[in-house]
């Protein structure tokens, strides 16, 4: 009888306790840790190794990745990759399998898991945009042919471990990439959030300082340089993803392929040249998003000239101050609830009525495919030309600028 309530008592200790005895602090800060690890895995080897190409892995991260992923989601990488790289093929489109822009925010948010698992099952997704992943013994034997065991062993680990609350952490595990991936990522970063670049979708940054999601807050930048190993751009932006994968390259454990392009300036040079032609067209969004910054500020001075009109009670002052917010955005992109605003503060100032003009001009430079290279930088400079000649100091220093450039 004492020998039973002794094994009783280990019994109940350890459901209470598992084997690490861990205090519930201890639990939270391990449930943190794998929750990250795994967010690690789907950023760095997912989306920006498998997907993407941005970077090569060495075998022991990217199997050791494989490995975690089956056990905290049951992701296969076949059907992750495919449904990603028709995600960006088919972006914003009835064919996307999970824009919020045709299915709506909240089912997104809400249902992204059940939008992934149907879009897995479309062989023809599969077959399409699932090319060049791993096929080995171990893929097709394990982890796909057995995808949903690795949660229930990573469950059966978590019991061993913590006791009873490891179903808690199991729960959270199993939580964490449909909510912050599948919702937040896909929902919120389509719907929400700062734009650096004119990307020809609805992608937005989530927030700044990529870290809780590994750095794929910064989803505007991505949908900018899909294939760039680094997602930040900006000097107030970060992203942990990189510092990790800027880590594993260090230990010789992976090799950056593509980052986002420099935008390299020198010497303003009399006009523009080839080398010109091609530094703006391998950096366009950069200096497209320059030019925005110009389009603001003469639209901050259309409002400091009506105010000092006394115009600020006015409706031309109202249609200013929603010029000032949308104007900079490609026509596209404007609400169709402020856009007849947004053009009669446009068209009530020749200064922005040539602003856009010109901006509209420019991207003519690498939207247009039957001209030739020679005809291109001959159009460039003109355009410098005029824009020097215009009167407007935001187009004057922009076409300095732009002279500047360098391939």
């Amino acid at each position: 009888m004492n020998e039973l309530s002794l094994i009783w008592s280990a019994v109940l200790d350890w459901l209470s306790y598992g084997a690490l005895g861990a205090s519930p602090w201890q639990v939270l800060l391990v449930t943190l840790v794998f929750t990250h690890i795994t967010i690690a895995a789907v950023t760095i080897y997912l989306h920006r190794c498998q997907a993407h190409r941005s970077l090569d892995l060495h075998p022991l991260p990217s199997h050791f990745f494989r490995l975690w992923l089956w056990m905290t989601t049951g992701m296969v990488t076949k059907q992750w990759v495919a449904i990603h790289r028709k995600h960006h093929a088919k972006c914003e489109t009835v064919d996307d399998p999970h824009s919020p822009v045709t299915r709506g925010i909240k089912t997104v948010l809400r249902k992204g898991s059940e939008l992934y698992r149907a879009e897995a099952k479309v062989q023809e997704t599969l077959d399409k945009y699932g090319h060049n992943t791993p096929d080995d013994w171990i893929e097709r034997n394990v982890y796909t042919r057995y995808s949903w065991q690795g949660v229930g062993l990573m469950m059966v680990i978590n019991v061993a471990l913590f006791g009873v609350i490891g179903v808690s952490v199991w729960a959270v595990q199993m939580m964490w990439i449909p909510i912050t991936a599948a919702g937040i990522i896909n929902g919120i970063g389509h719907y929400w959030g700062y734009r650096n670049f004119e990307a020809v979708d609805a992608s937005t940054n989530v927030f700044p300082w990529g870290i809780i999601i590994g750095g794929e807050e910064l989803h505007n930048n991505h949908h900018t340089y899909p294939t760039s190993a680094k997602l930040s751009v900006k000097p107030y932006e970060f992203d942990i993803g990189w510092l990790y994968i800027r880590t594993l390259e260090t230990l010789g454990l992976a090799k950056v392929r593509k980052t986002p392009p420099l935008l390299r300036t020198g010497v303003i040079k009399p006009v523009p040249d080839g080398q010109t032609l091609e530094g703006l067209i391998a950096n366009r969004y950069e200096v497209m998003a320059r030019y925005a910054q110009g389009l603001r500020q003469s639209c901050a001075d259309e409002l400091q000239r009506l105010k000092a009109q006394g115009g600020q009670n006015t409706q031309r002052w109202s249609n200013m101050r929603l010029a000032q917010r949308w104007l900079h955005r490609d026509a596209a992109k404007i609400p169709a609830a402020v856009l007849p605003q947004v053009e009669a503060a446009c068209g009530a100032s020749p200064t922005l009525t040539t602003l856009v003009a010109m901006r509209e001009e420019l991207r003519l430079m690498w939207t247009r495919t039957n001209v030739s290279a020679e005809q291109l930088v001959v159009d460039l400079q003109d355009w410098c030309v005029r824009a020097e000649q215009s009167g407007i100091a935001a187009l004057q220093d922009f076409a300095r600028t732009l002279r500047s450039v360098r391939a």
